[in-house]
């Protein structure tokens, strides 16, 4: 049913900071001053005292298959379940109980210029790679010459299409120049993983695939079964493990990774005490399949963790490079057919809420009417926006009463009529005698359940929507390639939107394999707000435009939105992991775990 966004979960990460002129301790707060001054200890959520040692045992995510490279940047193949997180240090990191603050990493300084058409970085003497090489400003330049590069996933050049250059101005000096001022930018370019050149022995960069990265974070890799699972080993001399940002973080000698390809092995391993944490996305699974011996004696707990974080847009996606969803009544059409209410009821257990836009849960979500900034912002663009967008904000259609399913088919039925569709002999047919015919594509067979009544309920309007389950390697390759009608997408949210928006609904993304626009936005509208969002110098400036776009893509249809969880629902070994007693409010699931809990076996 999901999967998940390559370069959203990236920048939300970076959202950190506009640097004084100065140099200065590398601590920075997009808006405001940073909650931890210059000198503190530790982040507040973690435990300095928590023992290192141990070993924790993750299940890969149920839309992960086996893995066939190390190397998580390129286009082609699967990389290990959070390799990249765990292995590569960048310059700045962020705090899981701040929205849009980070603290110095790699880099000891930062200095943005007056003009902020530049940034520079100091690296710190002591920042070390895993092969003992010191890191250096060189180093910097490398990834991201490399991340620009022609080998690596669009979504890198689409959120640094603003970095003019990288200068290397000593060994541990390194500025980045920019085409613009943008307030973003430091942030971003702060937030990059970095990799030591040796890494390949200067083979071209999609020949780099089997070779162990060579980068300096906190694990390494250990032993690994090709298809079955992989370790990570604490590297013992990590460099960065008294800095302030590390103190009580990644406590876990060994972090091993499994991989089971079908949800009922999985869950039966989890039951069997075969690993020690796993999340879960299915509501049926949480409410009526976690029972048996080791749940009776307490080895095996219930967790639901709440938190912060923005509530995302998982979604259904419709490709409007098919010609059939290339009309916007149709594609509201479809979604009218959704009924959301009945399957929370039956389904879900009532464990959902509604998604409605793009920027849920944060400072940029948008109701009720445009406002004046919003229309002036919008005025240019009258043409290209889709009807009602300077109406009332969207709501999902609904079939709590006085509403109900039968109304809103009948809705539905009123727009694909004056979309040219017509129904004739129970099957709806345009002006050519073309059926409305559509597939729903997923990479495995548990998402038909959940399909289903969408299914029956667009048969009622003649609509044949059919479940196509592939193989994880083939969904991949489809998606690259846009070769889909309808699917699911997981997208994460952020509290501080910026370039990533140029991946997701930009022009450019939407002709650009591989890359995050897989709906196929083309509108200038959307280019336009996503401009003005990332130039933005305030909130004052960044709010309207944020609100724009979410009206036009909203009214665009373009997603029929689906739902979201508020809490993080986790299964866990009560007897092996010790939970710290602060759960930090923009925490991640499993990155929570691995960063900050800790073995009660070390």
């Amino acid at each position: 049913m999901r999967t998940q966004l390559k370069i959203w979960p990236l920048v939300a990460a970076c959202c950190l900071a506009v640097a004084p002129s100065v140099w200065a301790d590398a601590a920075y707060a997009l808006w405001g001053t940073p909650k931890y001054p210059a000198g503190f200890a530790h982040f507040d959520y973690v435990n300095p005292q928590a023992p290192k040692g141990g070993t924790l045992r993750l299940v890969s995510s149920f839309r992960t298959s086996t893995f066939d490279k190390y190397n998580p940047f390129t286009v082609k193949g699967s990389a290990p379940a959070y390799l990249a997180t765990l292995m590569f240090d960048s310059l700045l990191a962020g705090s899981m109980d701040e929205t849009a603050t980070g603290y110095g990493l790699l880099a000891e300084d930062v200095q943005v210029a007056p003009d902020r058409l530049s940034v520079t970085f100091r690296l710190r003497p002591q920042a070390r790679f895993h092969n003992g090489d010191p890191v250096l400003a060189e180093d910097v330049k490398h990834s991201f010459d490399t991340l620009v590069g022609p080998h690596t996933a669009p979504g890198y050049k689409t959120l640094l299409i603003d970095v003019a250059g990288v200068d290397v101005l000593d060994a541990r000096t390194v500025r980045f120049r920019f085409k613009v001022p943008n307030r973003e930018l430091p942030l971003t370019v702060g937030s990059l993983p970095i990799f030591s050149r040796a890494w390949g022995a200067g083979l071209p960069f999609d020949q780099v695939v089997m070779q162990e990265p060579i980068g300096s974070g906190p694990y390494r890799i250990g032993s690994v079964r090709f298809g079955k699972d992989i370790t990570y080993v604490r590297d013992p001399n990590y460099w960065a493990r008294d800095l302030p940002v590390r103190v009580g973080t990644y406590n876990f000698e060994r972090i091993e990774v499994r991989i089971y390809q079908d949800n009922t092995a999985r869950l039966e391993a989890l039951k069997a005490g075969e690993f020690d944490v796993m999340r879960f996305f299915s509501a049926g699974d949480w409410a009526r399949r976690l029972f048996g011996k080791k749940f009776t004696t307490g080895e095996l707990v219930k967790g639901e963790f709440e938190h912060q974080l923005p509530t995302g847009f998982q979604s259904y996606v419709l490709n409007t490079r098919r010609p059939f969803l290339q009309d916007v009544r149709v594609r509201q059409a479809l979604g009218l057919a959704l009924d959301y209410e009945w399957m929370n009821r039956q389904m879900f257990y009532g464990a959902y809420r509604r998604v409605n836009g793009i920027f849920g849960h944060t400072p940029c979500e948008t109701t009720g009417l445009p406002s004046a900034q919003e229309r002036a912002l919008l005025a240019p663009y009258a043409q290209d926006l889709p009807p009602g967008t300077l109406g009332p904000m969207t709501v999902p259609p609904s079939t709590q009463p006085p509403s109900s399913l039968r109304d809103n088919l009948r809705q539905a039925r009123a727009l694909l009529e004056e979309a040219g569709w017509m129904v004739q002999d129970g099957v709806l047919r345009n002006a050519q005698g073309q059926a409305l015919e559509l597939e729903y594509l997923d990479s495995g067979s548990a998402g038909q359940r959940v399909v289903a009544p969408w299914q029956r309920n667009l048969q009622k309007l003649g609509i044949t929507l059919r479940f196509r389950a592939v193989d994880f390697a083939l969904y991949q390759q489809r998606l690259q390639k846009f070769d889909f009608d309808i699917t699911s997408i997981a997208y994460q949210g952020s509290n501080n939107p910026g370039q990533e928006l140029a991946d997701l609904f930009g022009s450019q993304a939407a002709d650009q394999e591989d890359s995050g626009n897989f709906p196929g936005v083309k509108n200038p509208a959307v280019d336009a707000m996503i401009e003005r969002i990332v130039s933005a110098n305030t909130q004052q400036e960044l709010l309207p435009a944020c609100h724009a776009l979410e009206r036009v893509i909203a009214h665009g249809h373009y997603l029929i939105p689906q739902w979201y969880s508020s809490t993080h629902r986790m299964a866990y070994n009560a007897w092996n992991l010790a939970v710290p007693s602060v759960l930090p409010p923009y925490a991640p699931g499993e990155e929570w775990v691995m960063q900050t809990w800790w073995s009660k076996k070390p």
